[in-house]
């Protein structure tokens, strides 16, 4: 256990180090702190400063850009006796992603999602070479095995970001995908996309914040309604989810604590073509059902343009709001798209059946920004939670394997066998719809015959699987005491 291993940690240092030696320990960096700054103080291409390609005293350097599904399950399964791990990432930690949207409601608090970093993979704590940065990477340098970073700051009035370099051995990128507005204007500037914690604490505060200023005197009801009115664009598995959260907030929350109101407020579902595509469609029908039952108004149309207070489908039907979010699919990063190597369809970085790049040596690609190449024959796979996690796994294998056949360095591993390629089976889809009821669907295709249920028993079931695939024992603890606290007391309406 971490306390119990400090500690142990704490106790021993004290027993071994004597007072006459206390002055002269004090002047002797720690070994770790010594090779940070030799690495930080050379230069290492033009005006970045950074880390150093590796020498023949060190182990070889896996740098990670990303810290999602892909990067993180690659972090904790690496092998940290062969590799150091470096990982590049806007943020510290990875956001358990599909119990996010019960954040946004109280269901959940949202410390329960996210899982530090450190705690996936602790040689970044530890190991001398072994780091991590909070930054945002800005390029690759294929030909001198170079990472360009530059470091976020939050806010205007922090210090400038600083620009460094960080030299591979292995250079994995999985820096994930952003949000999909389809050239829509006005979707970035006005509505909240449910991707990241700080989206779900924006649709919480903004969703508290109208409820209590619907109950102010002298707000007219046509205010009001548009106040109360949250509006959901997207009938896939994560919009359908957050509208089934939302029912259950408003018929079980809403009603007895702001009974003022409680007749204003009203979720709608926008949908282009049909909700839940891949899912069943006993399931579907299912699903559509309990919505329209939990309160949710479900239209189909496409929206074309996006305004402050509502928004416009292709037949010019207006549709006012108080809280928009936008929930339909992911594209490329700008990040990815800089990147000059061959694209897989739809502008994914192209890999070939090992997750490899192929026109850059030492180059990997797993989760959402990545695509197999139309040479490999293979489709592109969806953008899921469980692709990433399963190419994250596949990949650290391959590296372990490689680096104890000897091709952990830079160039080493032309002539090896990789072995096996990677191969994908879709072990079937989940969703809640709110009302202690969900939706499994373990069929590996849409067209395949397999299990498929719902209501409560797929409620339990969706509950139990992921509870058990929250990473770490501490956020399993923290969930099953939310739920337990949730379902005794309601959820927590303090808007903080």
């Amino acid at each position: 256990m971490p306390w119990l291993r400090n500690f142990i940690q704490l106790s021993s240092t004290f027993t071994r180090q004597s007072p006459l030696r206390k002055s002269s320990a004090l002047s002797v960096p720690p070994p770790f702190l010594a090779q940070l700054l030799r690495h930080l103080s050379s230069d290492s291409g033009g005006s970045y400063a950074g880390l150093g390609p590796t020498k023949g005293d060190e182990k070889p350097r896996v740098v990670v850009l990303g810290s999602g599904w892909a990067g993180c399950r690659l972090i904790k399964d690496i092998d940290t006796k062969t590799y150091d791990v470096v990982c590049v990432s806007p943020r510290n930690h990875m956001v358990f992603t599909p119990l996010l949207a019960s954040t946004c409601v109280g269901t959940l608090e949202f410390r329960s999602v996210a899982e530090p970093i450190g705690r996936i993979q602790p040689a970044i704590s530890r190991e001398p070479g072994s780091y991590f940065f909070l930054a945002n990477s800005t390029g690759v340098d294929f030909q001198n095995h170079q990472v360009r970073c530059q470091t976020v700051t939050d806010g205007t009035h922090t210090v400038d970001p600083r620009n460094f370099s960080i030299s591979y051995d292995k250079l994995v990128i999985a820096s994930g995908a952003e949000a999909s507005t389809f050239g829509i204007k006005g979707a970035r500037e006005h509505a909240i996309f449910l991707r990241e914690v700080h989206h779900a604490q924006e649709i919480r505060r903004k969703l508290l914040l109208n409820l209590m200023l619907s109950d102010v005197p002298g707000v007219t009801d046509e205010e009001k309604c548009r106040l109360l009115h949250c509006v959901v664009v997207g009938g896939g598995p994560t919009g359908v989810e957050f509208s089934g959260e939302l029912s259950d907030f408003i018929m079980k929350d809403v009603h007895q604590r702001y009974t003022h109101v409680k007749d204003y407020i009203h979720v709608t579902l926008v949908e282009a073509s049909e909700i839940l595509s891949s899912f069943d469609d006993r399931l579907r029908k299912y699903a559509i059902k309990q919505l329209t039952k939990s309160g949710v108004r479900l239209v189909h149309g496409i929206v074309k343009d996006v305004q402050p207070q509502k928004i416009i489908l292709s037949d010019d039907t207006d549709i006012p709001y108080g809280l928009l979010v936008w929930s339909t699919g992911v594209g490329p990063s700008p990040f990815v798209k800089s990147l000059e190597v061959p694209k897989a369809p739809g502008g994914r970085i192209g890999i070939d059946d090992w997750l490899r790049v192929p026109s850059v040596p030492d180059v990997f690609a797993i989760g959402d920004c990545s695509g197999f190449l139309e040479s490999t024959g293979k489709p592109v796979l969806p953008a899921l939670a469980q692709v990433a996690e399963r190419q994250g796994k596949y990949l650290s294998k391959l590296l372990n394997n490689m680096g104890k056949s000897g091709g952990g360095r830079a160039n080493a591993a032309k002539e090896l066998d990789l072995g096996k390629s990677f191969v994908y089976r879709h072990l079937g889809s989940m969703a809640t719809i709110g009302r202690y009821k969900a939706l499994v669907d373990l069929r590996q295709s849409k067209e395949a015959k397999g299990l498929s249920m719902a209501g409560f028993p797929s409620w339990f079931v969706w509950r139990s699987a992921y509870l058990t695939r929250v990473i770490s024992w501490r956020n399993r603890f923290y969930v099953a005491v939310n739920w337990l606290t949730t379902f005794v007391f309601g959820r927590d309406i303090s808007r903080i």
